[in-house]
């Protein structure tokens, strides 16, 4: 009777933090879309925010990282959707595991971004992977982390917190291109998808 109680208890416990987690991330993505309303350089307008889609949140893309900080790098220009160069230098690069692999990612700053004050800790992790093309914009999705999220080397990346490049919705942007280094060869069925409108 103990132990059917113990098992009950425990399948509770997980249908809790299941559906907490679900919460926070419709949150999350209630936020994402307010932040295009209150952009002035936003490429939609609040009628475009019901073609925005996304993966059903998949805490199986959750995942711990080590985090390895780069040394004596320099500063290098990361190519755009527009051929403009954006500079950047690599902070570091996260190892994890997804679907039974071992995987890398780097882990990038902005110089322009770092003067200002409310982006200084803003860190870039710019992917391509298997979808792209297909459920997701061709030219790969980004994911953003803060220095401060980084604690005793090891993070938590949440892919389905991964996002669209602004090309995704509308010309006339310059969108980072991900490096070749950060394509990942497994599909990341989380995130954002394709947007549902044509421009």
């Amino acid at each position: 009777m103990k132990r059917l109680l113990l098992i009950c208890l425990l399948f509770i416990s997980h249908q809790l933090l299941a559906q907490s987690y679900q919460d926070s991330i419709a949150n999350h993505r209630e936020n994402y879309k307010k932040e295009f309303l209150d952009s002035k350089s936003s490429p939609l307008k609040e009628a475009d925010l019901s073609y925005l889609r996304f993966y059903e949140p998949d805490v199986h893309y959750r995942v711990n990282c080590i985090f390895k900080k780069s040394e004596n790098v320099k500063p290098f220009n990361m190519s755009t959707s527009s051929g403009q160069k954006q500079e950047y230098y690599k902070y570091g690069v996260l190892s994890f595991q997804l679907q039974g692999k071992n995987m890398e990612l780097n882990v990038y700053r902005s110089l322009s971004l770092m003067r200002v004050s409310q982006y200084k800790n803003y860190l870039f992790i710019p992917f391509k992977d298997a979808t792209n093309g297909k459920d997701t914009y061709g030219g790969g999705r980004y994911l953003a982390l803060e220095t401060t999220d980084i604690q005793n080397d090891s993070v938590i990346l949440d892919f389905n917190k991964a996002y669209n490049p602004y090309c995704a919705f509308s010309d006339g942007y310059s969108c980072p291109i991900p490096p070749k280094e950060n394509h990942l060869t497994v599909g990341i069925e989380a995130g954002e998808k394709t947007f549902g409108k044509v421009h």
